[in-house]
Formats: C-alpha cells, sequence, structure tokens
C-alpha cells in the first residue's frame, strides 16, 4: 500500500515536489494544485517527474456540485469535472474525485430530503454518463465520494449507483469515515469496513484516511473528524483489511489543520500498519 498526503512545500517544480514526498516517507499524492489543463508541458514534467520517483498521483479533485439546481451552475460545475477529468487522465492519476452532488441550495455538498429520491438518482446517473462519455478516459477513473448527505452512503449503493452508470471509466473511491452516520455503525466500523471491501473487491482506486469519534452530548447524534488514533477506529484492524488490497493502492490522509498534525497522522498509520503486517 502507498501512504500520501498533502505536502507544504511552495514550489511549481515537480522533481521539488517528489523530493518533498520522499522526506515525508509518502509514495502516493494528491495531484499538484497549480496544474491546469492547459498546461501540457506542466503535465508531462508533473508525470515524468512523479513516476520516476515512484510516487503514485492518487487522485484529482473536482470539488463542486454537478448537480446544483441552478442551470448555469450546474453547466459550468459538470464541465468543470470534465475538465479534472481530462487532467487525471493526462497526468496519470489514478482517479478523479468528487461528490455525486446534492439538491440542497444551503451549499454545494448538504443534505437534502430530495437526495435521497428516485429522481435524484436518475439525474447523478445522467450527468455522471454525461461527464464520462465527454472525456472517454483511457487510463483514469471518475470517482465519487461517499457522503451521509445523499444516497451514496454506502458500498452497496456504490455498487447500485456503478451498475446504473454503467460506464468502464466509472470507479470507487474508498472513504469509510464518511459513512459513519449512526452509533451502530461507529462501534462497528470494523465491521462494516471489512463488508464494504467485500462488496468492492479489488477495485478501489484510492482511500481517504482519517480518524471519527462521537460527542457524549447533546442528545442528538454528532460526530468529529480527530486526528487518527483519537478516535473509534482501530487503525490496526484496519490496516489488516486495507492490506488484502491490490500492494499499489493509495491511501491518503485529508481533513488536518497543519503540517504537524499530518505528521502525527502519518506516524501512527505506519505504526498500525507495521503492526498488522502492512508494508508501506
Amino acid at each position: 500500500m502507498r501512504l500520501g498526503g498533502p505536502v507544504f512545500t511552495k514550489s511549481n517544480d515537480p522533481r521539488e515536489l517528489v523530493q518533498a514526498h520522499h522526506q515525508k516517507g509518502y509514495r502516493a499524492a494528491l495531484c499538484p494544485g497549480y496544474l491546469n489543463l492547459d498546461d501540457t508541458r506542466e503535465i508531462a514534467a508533473v508525470r515524468q517527474a512523479f513516476a520516476a520517483g515512484d510516487v503514485v498521483i492518487a487522485e484529482v479533485g473536482a470539488w463542486c456540485n454537478p448537480l446544483s439546481l441552478v442551470p448555469e451552475e450546474a453547466r459550468q460545475n459538470i464541465s468543470y469535472v470534465a475538465e479534472r477529468l481530462s487532467l487525471a487522465d493526462e497526468v496519470g492519476a489514478r482517479c478523479c474525485v468528487n461528490i455525486v452532488g446534492t439538491w440542497s441550495n444551503e451549499n454545494w455538498f448538504g443534505p437534502d430530503q430530495k437526495n435521497y429520491s428516485k429522481d435524484f438518482f436518475d439525474h447523478a446517473v445522467s450527468v455522471s454518463r454525461q461527464i464520462i462519455d465527454h472525456v472517454n478516459p483511457k487510463t483514469t477513473k471518475m470517482t465519487f465520494e461517499l457522503m451521509p448527505y445523499c444516497f451514496l452512503d454506502s458500498a452497496e449503493e456504490y455498487m447500485r449507483f456503478l451498475k446504473a452508470v454503467d460506464r468502464p471509466a466509472a470507479g470507487i473511491h474508498f472513504d469509510p469515515v464518511n459513512c459513519i452516520s449512526s452509533p451502530r455503525l461507529y462501534y462497528n466500523s470494523t465491521a462494516f469496513i471489512e463488508s464494504s471491501l467485500a462488496s468492492f473487491g479489488n477495485d478501489v482506486t484510492s482511500i481517504h484516511l482519517k480518524d471519527i469519534k462521537i460527542r457524549s452530548e447533546p442528545f442528538s447524534v454528532m460526530f468529529d473528524e480527530v486526528l487518527i488514533g483519537t478516535g473509534q477506529l482501530d487503525y490496526v484492524a484496519i490496516m489488516k483489511l486495507f492490506s488484502r488490497l491490490p500492494e499499489d493502492t493509495p491511501m491518503l490522509l485529508e481533513h488536518l489543520p497543519a503540517e504537524a498534525d499530518y505528521d502525527k497522522a502519518a506516524a501512527v498509520v505506519r505504526d498500525c500498519a507495521a503492526k498488522a503486517g502492512m508494508d508501506l
């Protein structure tokens, strides 16, 4: 397995960025943020440098709402996701990742009752096909972030969605913490991750790593993402499960406030991986 996360070197030199990943002990990376699809020379330079340095570009983010209820915004967002998928294909990333979308009018990712309707599901399938068919990626996958705020909140729903989309370029991105939305799942997270991986098989393109903690108050259920090792997830058990995936699968740390926190999280993951017999 390949561990990765953000690096904090401010440079547009891909060789310096590769070195920064090596210094952190990372063998997986986010796509450099300065790249745009029109930057053909820069894309080629990044692809060559990261391949030479044995650092896999795990994903290109396309964070927006392609299902916006505002027509012009939806058009722009669909175009943006297609552009990011094209960039992922050109730079050699394992996947492009975005949320499936939302019909919430409060923000670009939030909850709405209609997000669980058949109309929403059908529209998400249609838009996802539109993006994939427009780009027709050759090597990368268009993947979708599991979220607690729409139907795409479990492995079973992910597989139902992929079957409906029916495109080889639609792939699997796994963020197990995003699925934990009840105390039952929280306290049975290892079994949930194991059953999810059984559904996904070896087709996971990229994984997000984080931890979660339940609040003891108030009465309404509330969770916080926390530093790995300070929450509920049993990372030794999780690393044993992830070790069953192809050894080149990237796992990315995310959603931490500072570089020092990423260093702490990486150290915990490496320790748990070693205890699980996993080679990072």
